[in-house]
């Protein structure tokens, strides 16, 4: 059984969609997967969340049904860190032992479990608690989703020094979303982010990968990454 954190250098840079495309890659070599999101923000309790995205993606038909499975701990309306959000509505956050526990239960019956945080690596779960704490007491890797353009070397660079400070594992940077018509800070990114993190570039997924049938965007992320990438082990 495999454990593996992702995180992001902020919202909004594709972390959904690398996590669906880490499912859709693992099933596809015969593996059972979870994806476990400990808290969906700005989401209401009858709105469709992150793990209705990445169910569609996925495509849970044919061989692939019951492959996945897909787990949520809270979720909170307004679109704030979960340990802010909670507390606006009078609940309690969720912890970073809930969050432990829940991957303990779903690693009985599962070959990989993907942890999706919230925003980036220090956003608090509840106080003094983020995913960075997650990951140190799962001794799991984490993977960076980026985007892609200026900023990407600051912000990547900053989490993986992180990770490193404290003792964690980074497997990876992937980039979320990367454009059709790359501008040259992007193109830059690709020798640019391994050099100055340290820290390997594992691929890029096209932009728009999130709005393709459950066919098309398995056969993306086969291209983008292989059919089954050393990275899933």
């Amino acid at each position: 059984m495999s454990v593996l954190i992702v995180t992001g250098t902020g919202t909004g840079v594709g972390k959904t969609v690398v996590v669906a495309a880490l499912a859709a890659l693992g099933i596809a070599a015969g593996r059972r997967v979870a994806v476990l999101k400990p808290a969906q923000t700005g989401v209401g309790p009858d709105e469709l969340g992150d793990l209705d995205e990445i169910r569609r993606l996925v495509g849970e038909t044919g061989a692939l049904t019951g492959a996945l499975t897909t787990s949520e701990l809270a979720r909170y309306p307004d679109p704030l860190a979960p340990a802010t959000a909670a507390a606006r509505v009078g609940r309690a956050a969720v912890t970073t032992e809930q969050v432990v526990d829940a991957v303990a239960e779903l690693a009985r019956d599962h070959d990989l479990v993907l942890v999706e945080g919230a925003g980036g690596l220090l956003v608090r779960f509840s106080a003094g608690e983020t995913l960075a704490d997650v990951a140190a007491k799962l001794d799991a890797p984490v993977l960076v989703v980026a985007a892609a353009g200026l900023g990407t070397l600051n912000h990547t660079a900053l989490t993986t020094e992180v990770l490193v400070a404290r003792g964690l594992r980074p497997a990876g940077v992937v980039i979320g979303s990367w454009p059709a018509e790359p501008d040259l800070a992007a193109r830059c990114n690709l020798a640019d982010l391994p050099a100055v993190t340290g820290v390997p570039l594992l691929g890029q997924l096209p932009a728009g990968a999130g709005r393709l049938s459950p066919g098309e965007f398995l056969a993306t992320v086969e291209a983008a990454f292989g059919a089954a990438p050393a990275w899933l082990a």
